[in-house]
């Protein structure tokens, strides 16, 4: 092997993703190969679409690139492209582990599901603290060896309690807040500050079976499938941009209590997915919809 192979070998192209929406017009494709060439960067993975209904164009690349390229030279130069096309973009490093912090109330599968798999490696994320406004998952989240902060929501404390989440979210250098059954609504004003950063699980097809126990709600209706959804949180209750959803095919002898346990997995995994996904920045909003590059 060549001294430059081995180089080479010992040395991988650091790998990048780049994001974008802007209005739709021609050149857009070109403008961004073109410079990611010119910059000696290597495409490894495109996907695009333009909606039609918007007149919004949606991009993500995956390309790689080698010293002396780095993240802050790549913001720097791709500024004037971004701007002479109107865009909304990011570029970030794609082993880049995004931070979140997951909050919890007294129903645990969602959580104990996302804290095993970044465990394991499957979500590509952080952990920097968990948040309940109960003490039941205490045990559990510490044996992750993650923080675990109690705050105590009541009518007279709710403006309190999310200024202690928002100070958590600044000083952990959070980008996303996930709503793994926190059963608690959160007000206009965080939902504007965290906009399009709080994911939530919803035990349904949306707008379905709102409120409480909708496992036996659709029971008592006879419903054939099972779904949740999980969605970005907006000051719309249950309303926000859907991400992804996931079914299971149910008959007419399932009882509530096995409608519920059914449901716990599908929850976890719509949820797991929506994360995943955000984490890799594949998800782009569009206006109450979402553009998934999955």
């Amino acid at each position: 092997m060549s001294e430059q192979s081995t180089r080479a070998a010992a040395s991988p192209a650091d790998q990048y993703v780049l994001i974008l929406s802007c209005p739709d017009k021609q050149g857009i494709v070109h403008a961004v190969s073109s410079y990611l060439f010119m910059t000696g960067c290597n495409i490894e993975d495109s996907q695009q679409f333009g909606d039609r209904d918007t007149g919004l164009f949606f991009m993500r690349v995956h390309f790689s690139a080698e010293s002396p390229v780095t993240v802050e030279k790549l913001r720097a130069s791709f500024a004037a492209i971004g701007d002479s096309f109107q865009m909304d973009w990011q570029i970030h490093r794609a082993e880049e582990r995004m931070r979140v912090v997951l909050m919890v109330s007294k129903f645990g599968h969602c959580l104990n599901d996302l804290l095993f798999r970044a465990r394991i490696g499957a979500l590509p994320v952080d952990i920097a603290a968990v948040v309940s406004n109960h003490t039941d998952f205490a045990e559990l989240v510490g044996s992750y060896d993650i923080p675990f902060h109690h705050i105590p929501v009541t009518k007279d404390t709710k403006s309190q309690a999310e200024a202690r989440l928002l100070e958590i979210v600044r000083e952990e250098g959070v980008e996303l807040v996930v709503l793994a059954r926190y059963m608690q609504v959160l007000s206009d004003d965080l939902c504007k500050q965290l906009s399009g950063r709080i994911i939530n699980i919803h035990h349904s097809f949306l707008p379905s079976f709102k409120g409480a126990k909708p496992y036996h709600q659709a029971h008592v209706r006879g419903v054939k499938l099972i779904g949740a959804t999980a969605h970005y949180v907006t000051a719309d209750l249950d309303e926000g941009p859907i991400i992804e959803q996931e079914v299971e095919r149910v008959s007419h002898d399932v009882t509530p209590d096995q409608l519920v346990a059914i449901g716990r997995d599908v929850e976890c995994q719509a949820l797991a997915r929506a994360v995943k996904w955000h984490a890799e920045r594949r998800i782009l909003l569009n206006g109450r919809r979402t553009v998934v590059f999955a």
